[in-house]
């Protein structure tokens, strides 16, 4: 009886054999298909109609565990992907349209959060796309048009911050702000073509700390606020020095000699200016040189190596270590340059 049993056993499974995994005259694959790796693990199983997907597809981790899963509307053309990580969790879920993404589309994290939303249109990003902090809140809001941004931007900075702007064809154009978590301006500017034009402004406390002038993405000028202890505004291209006065106050020199007591910390004020024209001549004494007014360096009367400077400071500059490897890289490209060379900056 046993034995009839078994027969019967292998019998049918030869048969389901031969049910799957079938190919017409024509080559085309026909029904119930399941593909299987060199151990015999399975890869995908689905069916096909006249070589094209039907219903559901899935595939498979090497465990077994399901890592995709595409129910088609139109065979073998049309159908809802979603993909699963090795543990199960539903990592994206959206449409393909032979073979390429078209319509909505979203993405999660391991945990489930919703991380993305997008829109696609036969492969490119078409219309809106949002994006989520992992608290949930909106991060990000970008319109597209053929994979380029095209409309209204927004991006949240902070918890209750934001920047926006409007995208024409892949650059921003107009009007650019931002504000802060408390719904103070932090900086405006404008666009044309994608490029920064015209006065671009930062704000700190509601109050304008920096004024740039830019033209067609060049910066042409940067002025800085100075407290002194009325408030003027100064251009960086006419600051030669920087020197702390405690912790509270700046000495700031200018070229023709007169010298301004800005009353606000060094270290915002070294932030304004930025490090673009200037060098840090020691990082002890906080001191800042325009880089282009430094000569070298020679000795005092006890032999220390001061800065070399034109013009030079009624006072005395003792550069640190990393000013001084600085200065000689300096020296080394311009040998390099004088030579008839090309000295590569990156």
């Amino acid at each position: 009886m046993k034995c009839k049993v078994l027969l019967l056993v292998l019998l049918l499974a030869g048969m389901a054999c031969q049910a799957q995994n079938q190919i017409d005259k024509q080559g085309r694959r026909q029904g119930h298909w399941l593909k299987t790796d060199n151990q015999g693990a399975k890869v995908y199983e689905g069916t096909f109609v006249d070589g094209l997907e039907t219903g559901t597809f899935t595939y498979f981790y090497p465990d077994g565990k399901v890592r995709i899963r595409n129910e088609y509307s139109v065979p073998g053309k049309i159908c809802q992907h979603t993909v699963y990580d090795a543990e199960g969790n539903m990592l994206a879920k959206g449409t393909f349209n032979q073979k390429n993404r078209d319509g909505l589309w979203q993405f999660f994290s391991k945990k489930g959060k919703l991380l993305k939303i997008t829109n696609y249109k036969m492969g490119v990003r078409h219309g809106e796309q949002v994006l989520f902090t992992s608290e949930g809140d909106t991060a990000e809001v970008s319109n597209w048009n053929d994979n380029h941004r095209h409309g209204r931007w927004w991006k949240r900075i902070g918890k209750k911050g934001y920047i926006t702007a409007t995208y024409v064809h892949g650059g921003i154009e107009g009007k650019m702000v931002e504000y802060d978590d408390n719904g103070n301006l932090v900086r405006e500017g404008h666009y044309v073509n994608g490029d920064r034009q015209g006065a671009f402004r930062y704000y700190e406390d509601g109050q304008k700390v920096v004024e740039e002038t830019w033209s067609k993405g060049v910066l042409r000028d940067k002025l800085v606020r100075l407290k002194v202890p009325e408030e003027m505004f100064v251009s960086v291209n006419d600051i030669n020095f920087m020197v702390p006065q405690g912790k509270n106050k700046t000495l700031v020199y200018l070229p023709d000699g007169t010298k301004l007591l800005d009353e606000e910390e060094p270290e915002r004020l070294y932030d304004h200016v930025g490090d673009g024209r200037f060098t840090l001549a020691n990082k002890e004494a906080r001191i800042m040189v325009a880089t282009e007014l430094i000569v070298g360096t020679t000795r005092d009367s006890e032999g220390r190596e001061i800065l070399s400077l034109d013009p030079m400071p009624d006072f005395v500059i003792y550069p640190d270590e990393d000013c001084v490897k600085m200065l000689k890289s300096l020296q080394m490209q311009k040998e390099t340059i004088d030579a008839g060379g090309q000295f590569d900056f990156d």
